[in-house]
Order: structure tokens, then sequence, then C-alpha cells
């Protein structure tokens, strides 16, 4: 799925900085070796049956410790891995921190965070003559579904615990992660459908979809993809570009127009909090079609995307769709955070429009506090 959705132009390629696992060292897989030898050589070992796994089982810790203590020994003695104090787990993660590589500086600084709800607000809902169109590409909840006001301490707690290497937060509690499902019921986007391939553009590329499927000048589509950085174009020349279509009743345009600029501000939002690729236009080509994709496995795929980017330890921002990640933490985690419900709030519709978050309803606290609540998290508390 991954490779289908958003592989070709991630903002940055992780298979070249992922450390590898460190392998035991020879002497050490000598002594594991001999250690089964002495087992199997004395007189009253016996392959144990199936009716005997239990007795098995008890004695496997004890093997298993003694072979662990004899590599833990060699370690410490040539120094060249680390001492046993380096291989202390932390909360939350695994014991063995050879196992899971990139979770060295997990307590970070709150992240940057960008959220175009108020871009979304802005462009305001469809025009009537292009309504039926929107609706029949699956995408129409997105334009109810958006935070205005993020909370970086929330989220950054949470994303100091994403492991890329699994695409799960590790917590004391257990081990989460946000699935289709959850996209269903915060968002109401299918997860079933075609899944439409995002290849990389070059700048010329771009220009001709814009030509092609917005119907602007060869002149303005250079201009525009000058001043937005090669493929890309501003989410406000979108909004001007919309008016100007709708102004001239040219209402396919116009349908693809809106649909980019909310995409663009919405699952495929990016870190630069003013730009979306053009690549996300080639979706719109066929309207029709449109309402065929998988958009709920698209917006997952992107945000699992972003989370790696971001459990990096020199990145300080984090893109992506905000508001399915925050909505997802208060959805499963009500005593992490102190946010408002809507007291218009339907059931029928998207959970992700269940709370208020206008400046006046947030009272966000300090990511310190936000950790210790989360290490302090019972199952009980996990909805």
């Amino acid at each position: 799925m991954k490779l289908c959705f958003y592989r070709g132009i991630s903002e940055d390629a992780h298979e070249a900085d992922v450390p590898r696992r460190r392998k035991p060292t020879a002497s050490a897989r000598r002594q594991r070796v001999r250690l089964h030898e002495d087992v199997t050589e004395r007189p009253e070992y016996v392959p144990q049956l199936h009716e005997d796994v239990p007795h098995v089982s008890n004695a496997t810790p004890e093997m298993t410790g003694a072979a662990d203590a004899v590599q833990t020994e060699e370690v410490a003695t040539d120094g060249s891995l680390g001492s046993p104090a380096a291989d202390e787990g932390f909360p939350g993660g695994p014991r063995d921190p050879s196992i899971l590589t990139d979770f060295a500086e997990h307590e970070r600084p709150d992240l940057k965070l960008v959220s175009h709800g108020r871009k979304v607000d802005k462009i305001g809902r469809s025009a009537l003559e292009i309504e039926g169109l929107i609706v029949g590409t699956g995408l129409s909840p997105l334009i109810r579904c958006f935070v205005i006001t993020t909370d970086p301490g929330l989220i950054s707690a949470f994303f100091e615990r994403w492991h890329r290497e699994t695409s799960m937060f590790h917590l004391l509690v257990g081990e989460l992660t946000i699935t289709l499902d959850d996209v269903v019921s915060l968002l109401h986007l299918p997860i079933t459908g075609a899944l439409h391939t995002f290849e990389p553009l070059v700048t010329s590329d771009s220009i001709g979809l814009l030509t092609e499927l917005l119907e602007v000048s060869h002149e303005e589509a250079t201009f525009e993809t000058r001043q937005a950085s090669e493929p890309h174009v501003r989410l406000g020349w979108l909004r001007d570009l919309y008016e100007s279509q709708c102004r001239a009743r040219r209402w396919v345009v116009a349908a693809r127009t809106y649909l980019l600029h909310l995409v663009g501000c919405t699952l495929f939002a990016n870190k630069s909090s003013t730009h979306v690729h053009v690549v996300h236009l080639k979706a719109f080509r066929d309207l029709a079609q449109a309402g065929g994709f998988a958009w709920g496995a698209a917006a997952l795929v992107h945000m699992y995307d972003h989370l790696n980017v971001a459990s990096q330890a020199s990145t300080r921002q984090l893109g992506g769709y905000i508001t399915l990640l925050q909505c997802w933490i208060y959805e499963h985690f009500p005593t992490m955070h102190t946010s408002v419900v809507h007291d218009a709030y339907d059931e029928g519709s998207p959970r992700a429009c269940r709370w208020l978050t206008g400046k006046a309803h947030m009272t966000g606290i300090k990511g310190a506090s936000y950790r210790r609540r989360l290490d302090a998290l019972t199952v009980t508390d996990v909805c």
C-alpha cells in the first residue's frame, strides 16, 4: 500500500538512514552453541513431546538468560558495542534497544505544527453547481473535518513514542496505532477501492497538468510553479483561481481546483503551510473515477510517512493531516486532554467534528506534563 500511494514523492528517503540490527559477536554465538551442546549431551536429556511443552517453556528463560549473560559480558569487555548500562530499555520501548535502533533521543522539544483548518474555512463550502461532483469523489466530509488550533505538547508526547520500524506508538500500556477503522470513524472516508499511484513529477510535467486540467495558460502555469518552488502551486493562488472559474461558470475545472485545494489542506498537507504538490491533480482527471479511490488508505499512508520523518532526532516539524492525529488522541485517550465537545455535534457526523478546537477552547499544557500523563495511563484509560 505504501508503494502505491506516496513512496515516490516522499520528503525523506529512509532506507539509507536506518541503522542495521546489531548482530551477536562470533564468540557469543560459539558460547550459545556450546551451551546447547552441553544440555543435549546430558544423559537425562530427552526431547519433550507436545504434552510436556509447559516444562520446556519453564526451562527456556534460564537458557536464554545464560546466553544473554555471555554476550553482555563480551560486549562490556571489548567495549566495541557499548556497556550493559547503555543497553537498558526505556519506558514504553523494548528491553533490548538493539531491536529498534531509531529511538536514541525520544524526548525532544515540541514539534512545530501546521493546521490548514482556517484555509479550508476560507474557501468555504463548494458552489451549489459543483456540490454533486465534490460529494461524488467521497472527499466532501473533509470540508467539515479540521482542527483550527493544534496542541503541540499533546502531539509531541505521542510522536516521541512513534517507531517507524513498526509503525506503532510504543506506550507503557502497549503498542497502538492509527488504523483504517479510525479513518472511517473520524473522517468518514472510503477505505476500499482503487489504489491511485502518485508518481514523481518534474516541473514541465506539472505545467502540463495545470494547463490541461485547470485550463490556465502555459505562461501562468510556468509563473506559478516558479513562485511556489517547482512542482507545487500556492493554496492562495488556487483560491483565487477557483473564484474566477466560478464566475466564468467553468464548473468542471472549478471542481478540480477546489478538490486540489481541499486535499492540499487536509489529506496531503505538507510542511510548507502554503503549497500543495501538483501531482495530486492527477487523481481528479476523471471526477467520476475519483469516487472509486480508497482515500482513507491514502490518508493513513501519508500520515505514517510524516510520522516516520518526524521521529528522526533532527526533525523539528511535523507535516501531514494533523486533524487525523489530534482527533485520534482525543477519541482514544480522554484522560490526556481537556478538549471541549461541541454541543451541536450529530452522532451521524465524522467523529473529528465532535470537538471545539478554537483558541478559546484549547487549554494545552506543557509537553513534560503530557509525558507524565502518558506514562501514567492504564489499560482502562484507553478508550
